[in-house]
């Protein structure tokens, strides 16, 4: 018996096998769900390209976060899929270039927008969107939102603009787990140290969080293993932490809490 069984998810930001998404997705068919994976624009193909290494988990949902189209069609397509939701995993995040190694001062507010709007607005608009499928969600305490986050507590080199979205994205988090609440979906953000994924490579001076995390965190940590955030993922979306919500669970080897 797994702990997802008769679970039903919606897994965005599945691009490669070496995301998160991915990793959270593969654990939560172990452990019984049925799931629903998208993919926005030209990622789409390497979405479905990357699904097949899942197994038969249905055609790939188009879902760009900046057109209100595609989020409206995605909710009918889960709904005539699955009737219900029980779990929605957010891991989408997109920064133009001008935003991340290059200081405060050099993104326009039209790069910066964007940025805000895809990795972190766009968390309250699905929320909002698939809300009533959320509410309809027969698990046990109710339905579970993930957003995947990277500590915004702090500042990183080289992170700029998007620790800023990230820090928003934990606030967002904490209100929309204020409004859902009495819906009986939680939302929590849940916070991996660095690790060797696509998106990562697109920040300049990485090799930075590689090269001090290890050291700064009391249980250490591998960039490629992600295994322990999949988990933990696997946990959120399960009943085990039905009494969760509106909290940021760091899974980084115990970095974020060092001086």
């Amino acid at each position: 018996m797994g702990l997802l069984d008769d679970h039903r998810l919606l897994i965005t930001g599945v691009l490669t096998e070496d995301s998160l998404a991915f990793g959270i997705a593969r654990r939560a068919l172990e452990e019984g769900a049925s799931i629903a994976l998208s993919g926005a624009g030209r990622g789409t193909s390497l979405t479905r390209r990357t699904a097949r290494k899942l197994g038969d988990v249905g055609e790939i949902i188009e879902l760009d976060v900046t057109d209100p189209g595609q989020i409206e069609a995605a909710v009918i397509e889960v709904r005539e899929r699955f009737a219900r939701l029980d779990g929605l995993v957010h891991a989408i995040g997109f920064a133009p270039a001008s935003c991340l190694g290059n200081g405060m001062f050099a993104s326009p507010f039209e790069d910066v927008a964007l940025a805000m709007q895809i990795s972190t607005y766009s968390l309250a608009a699905l929320v909002g969107a698939f809300r009533p499928l959320l509410q309809k969600s027969e698990a046990t305490g109710g339905a579970s939102v993930i957003a995947l986050d990277f500590d915004g507590s702090r500042a990183y080199p080289a992170y700029d603009w998007m620790g800023v979205m990230k820090a928003g994205l934990e606030s967002l988090g904490r209100y929309l787990s204020r409004e859902v609440g009495p819906d009986k979906i939680r939302v929590n953000m849940l916070a991996a140290g660095p690790l060797r994924t696509m998106a990562a490579k697109s920040i300049p001076g990485f090799a930075l969080f590689e090269d001090t995390w290890a050291e700064r965190a009391p249980l250490g940590w591998d960039v490629y293993d992600s295994s322990a955030v999949a988990d933990t993922a696997i946990a959120l979306l399960s009943p085990l932490l039905r009494g969760t919500t509106a909290s940021v669970i760091h899974v980084d080897g115990g970095a974020h809490a060092m001086g």
